[in-house]
């Protein structure tokens, strides 16, 4: 059987331990998640939930350390409970992590996002490719399910929903969301209806394949060196992102809740 790689959380590493660590397996994983409105049926934080359930499966593969989940997006959806920060914070934030990350030697670094809005996205790739350019950093940020089907992102549907049914199975209410026919104004559910679909063993096989991705991705990385691929990543998941800057406008908070609006009343119109 093959060693375990040599992994660890930064939170509870000494500074020898820490340097031991990056020596072997120089890769830094950073859960990002997000305080946003997930529906009636759903916790808040779902998107760091399942952010840091997929950073704790890859880091046991491809070794490294675990940084503590990051719950601050950008483009959340619209709703009095969720909470983001602009683009520009968050591609600051971004900055100011993956310069320092760079000078004490991490050659990866890998945001692995719960949150998949466009304009957080956006931010997030923005920032990645900075990194890569001003200092050698190989900065992976996507979403997992991203790497699998793009069919599988989906909001507080049938996957979201059963992920959280494989996670945290004590928060989600599904009884909460009623019998009638379901409206993203007062639901957030985007994508297949989750009552009657959503399950834990189809949120488990998603996991399972979004850590096989990952960690199949972080390990050519860190093989390699080679950034082509994540430009090539990221120029791909720009281009699915352009109807949406295209529709709605290149202010991207702004952007949000115009996308939000037009669903809403596009919903309206074919109730």
């Amino acid at each position: 059987m093959g060693q375990t790689p040599a992994w660890g959380c930064y939170f509870e590493l000494r500074p020898d331990e820490l340097t031991a660590i990056r020596s072997k397996s120089p890769a830094v994983y950073l859960p990002w998640g997000a305080l946003e409105w997930h529906g009636p049926h759903l916790p808040l934080g779902l998107d760091g939930i399942v952010a840091e359930a997929v950073a704790n499966r890859a880091i046991r593969r491809t070794g490294g350390v675990l940084m503590p989940t990051t719950w601050w997006p950008t483009g959340v959806l619209p709703h009095p409970e969720s909470l983001g920060v602009s683009g520009a914070s968050l591609g600051g934030m971004l900055d100011d992590i993956f310069t320092q990350l760079a000078a004490v030697g991490w050659r990866v670094a890998v945001i692995v996002s719960g949150h998949c809005g466009h304009a957080h996205e956006l931010a997030m790739i923005a920032a990645a490719e900075r990194a890569i350019t001003r200092h050698g950093l190989l900065a992976l940020a996507v979403s997992p399910l991203a790497l699998v089907d793009e069919s599988m992102i989906d909001h507080a549907a049938l996957w979201e929903t059963s992920l959280a049914l494989a996670l945290r199975p004590d928060l989600v209410v599904l009884d909460a969301l009623g019998h009638a026919p379901l409206r993203p104004k007062s639901s957030a559910v985007i994508g297949h209806d989750p009552r009657d679909t959503a399950s834990a063993s189809i949120g488990a096989s998603a996991l399972d394949l979004a850590t096989e991705r990952l960690t199949t991705a972080v390990s050519e990385l860190l093989a390699s060196n080679d950034p082509a691929p994540l430009y090539a990543l990221y120029t791909q998941r720009r281009a699915r992102c352009q109807p949406f800057v295209e529709r709605f406008g290149p202010d991207l908070e702004q952007a949000t809740q115009a996308w939000w609006d037009a669903l809403i009343q596009e919903k309206s119109a074919d109730a």
